[in-house]
C-alpha cells in the first residue's frame, strides 16, 4: 500500500522530498488527488511501511505538510494532519 503526503506549499513538498531521498526512502512526486483538499499540486507517494520514518522526518525537521494520507480502496484517508506529533 502507498501513503501519501499533501502539502499547503511547493517549498514544503521540494524540502520533504531532498529529506526523505536524504533519508533513503523510496518516493514518488505525483499530483495531489482532487479529493484532497491542499494549497499545492505536489505530493510524495511513499510506501506504507516506511510511515513512522516518515512522521518522526517530518516532526524533527518540522516539515510543514496538509497530512499524511493513506490510500484504501481508492478513498484518502487522513491519518496524520498538520500539527499533529502522533
Amino acid at each position: 500500500m502507498l501513503m501519501l503526503i499533501a502539502f499547503d506549499s511547493t517549498q514544503q513538498a521540494l524540502r520533504a522530498e531532498m529529506l526523505l531521498e536524504y533519508a533513503e526512502i523510496e518516493i514518488d512526486m505525483c499530483p495531489t488527488p482532487k479529493t484532497i483538499t491542499a494549497g499545492c499540486a505536489l505530493s510524495i507517494e511513499f510506501p506504507a511501511d516506511q510511515v513512522e520514518t516518515v512522521r518522526q522526518i517530518i516532526v524533527t525537521e518540522h516539515v510543514e505538510i496538509r497530512g499524511i494520507y493513506a490510500n484504501i480502496n481508492g478513498t484518502y484517508e487522513n491519518i496524520m494532519e498538520e500539527g499533529d506529533p502522533s
